[in-house]
């Protein structure tokens, strides 16, 4: 570690991307606690405490504990997220879109803006819910939430929350850009690592007391170490297709033969998959707060709790379809395979062209069907550890697998920015190496 900060701080360009990007989720920490004027944050803490999990409590999980707190930024990254399905899926549907996705930086920009104005139109349904929502629970006995309830708080309480959502996607978007690693991800992941110490006290406090006994937690703990190598060997492992290249010219010199290799990650979607459908089973809890006596939305909110076997089944689905579907959207076989033609390269045994561009998603449909079993396993154990366990938090799954992915890709690109000023490693020339990085990958 100390070989990786002495590394960082000699490249001046990439110490200020690093800081900026501390800056930035410190800004973000600090308005988490920021609360929405109105409300009672210590009547909304005892709610959200004997709640436990459920639904509020994975809305709290990926809104950083923002929910708890009645934060103007309680609605988290989701909206944003929630747009961004809606383009990407109109990216494939509407044609218009996916020329407009194809034009290049100018096209990606304009879709980038119909994404900002989804975001802030999400954020206003969802704001609208959640105040509705507010107010709904000062019949409870709990001494209400809200202070003064109407159409005065409503208004005040939207314009909040929706405020705040937008200003969090405007630090995700500058860290992405000046900073280190991407600005939503991380923005999710410090979310998720700012509640750990205190769901490790809670935990910590149930053992003290008897409710899970030692041997339950060495359980518990094998099993968290268990997950984070299974989702480190996963999110490294490659299936390398042997490229060949036969002699050529370049720039007048003749360049010998040589193999090489084109490498396809089992899991190429990152943690998107998770959090797509994450924010998709959360929709049908926003409509039944604008129709409450909806009896039928009641069951649908009812039977996608988490926990309950048809949200662990729709959430399988969904992570197995935004596998491919992210897949697709960001590789392009046929672009491959003409870049691979081009360069004058061949995968062995394959003829250049269609059948190399076919052979190519053959390979990466079955990879892509590995890795979305192995991303689905992983993201329903913590409801079986609440289940079976009684673990009072979301441990494992869904999270670690933010955590642990997102910590990895921003290590990856760290070490990117230090290879390309001459440093052999992320720990200098004797120090370790992100596996899966070869210096011959294509």
């Amino acid at each position: 570690m100390a070989n990786v900060l002495q590394n960082i701080a000699k490249v001046p360009e990439l110490k200020n991307r690093v800081l900026f990007s501390l800056a930035m989720l410190a800004i973000y920490r600090i308005g988490v606690f920021v609360t929405v004027p109105g409300v009672d944050r210590h009547v909304m803490a005892d709610y959200m405490n004997s709640k436990g999990g459920g639904l509020m409590g994975l809305i709290d999980l990926f809104s950083g504990g923002a929910l708890q707190q009645v934060s103007i930024f309680a609605l988290g990254i989701m909206p944003y997220i929630s747009a961004s399905i809606i383009l990407q899926l109109l990216t494939v549907v509407v044609p218009a879109v996916e020329r407009l996705n194809k034009e290049g930086e100018a096209g990606r920009r304009k879709i980038n803006q119909w994404t900002r104005y989804g975001c802030v139109f999400l954020s206003i349904i969802q704001g609208t819910a959640l105040a509705i929502w507010l107010e709904g629970m000062n019949s409870a006995a709990l001494g209400g939430v809200v202070h003064n309830a109407g159409w005065g708080f409503r208004a005040l309480c939207v314009l909040s929350l929706t405020a705040g959502t937008t200003f969090i996607m405007w630090l995700g978007e500058q860290i992405t850009e000046r900073g280190i690693g991407n600005g939503i991800s991380l923005v999710i992941y410090a979310g998720i690592v700012a509640g750990l110490p205190s769901a490790v006290k809670q935990t910590w406090e149930l053992v003290t007391n008897g409710q899970i006994p030692v041997p339950i937690l060495i359980l518990i703990g094998a099993l968290v170490v268990a997950v984070i190598a299974v989702i480190v060997y996963f999110e490294s492992a490659q299936r390398r297709i042997l490229v060949q290249y036969a002699k050529r010219t370049v720039n007048r010199e003749t360049v010998a033969a040589a193999n090489s290799y084109l490498p396809l990650k089992v899991n190429s979607a990152g943690v998107i998959p998770p959090i797509f459908a994450s924010s998709i089973l959360m929709f049908p809890a926003t409509l039944a707060n604008f129709f409450p006596d909806a009896s039928f939305l009641v069951g649908v909110v009812n039977a996608l709790s988490p926990g309950r076997i048809m949200y662990n089944a729709m959430y399988v689905v969904l992570i197995v379809f935004f596998c491919y579907f992210y897949t697709a959207v960001t590789f392009n076989s046929v672009d491959i395979a003409d870049n691979l033609r081009k360069g004058g390269g061949a995968v062995v045994g394959v003829r250049a062209g269609k059948d190399t561009a076919e052979y190519i998603d053959r390979v990466l449909s079955r990879i892509t069907f590995g890795g979305a079993l192995y991303i689905s396993s992983v993201c329903v154990l913590p409801t079986l550890l609440q289940t079976n366990f009684n673990v009072p938090f979301y441990y494992g799954g869904t999270s670690l697998l933010i955590v642990v992915g997102v910590a990895m890709d921003t290590a990856k690109q760290i070490e990117s920015h230090l290879i390309s000023r001459s440093y052999e490693s992320f720990g200098g020339e004797k120090g370790p190496r992100m596996r899966g990085r070869r210096s011959d990958d294509v």
